[in-house]
């Protein structure tokens, strides 16, 4: 597994940690503190920071992706 991989899966747990922490704090604080609303600001920004590393990595040519034959 490539670099490449490596750090689209860490991203990707990242955004997944940050979903879940934003659940914890939406059961346990009730609203009353910003965490839930900080959390799930750092999970937008790394979605959309993993989609620009998708797209960068296509564009340079060190992703790969495999064709999807649509109409065929």
């Amino acid at each position: 597994m490539g670099w490449q991989k490596i750090l689209i899966v860490v991203a990707f747990l990242a955004v997944l940690y940050n979903l879940g922490a934003a659940l914890y704090y939406m059961m346990t604080d009730k609203g009353q503190t910003g965490n839930m609303a900080r959390s799930l600001t750092w999970r937008i920004g790394l979605s959309f920071g993993l989609i620009l590393l998708v797209i960068l990595g296509i564009f340079t040519g060190v992703i790969e992706p495999h064709g999807v034959i649509v109409g065929k």
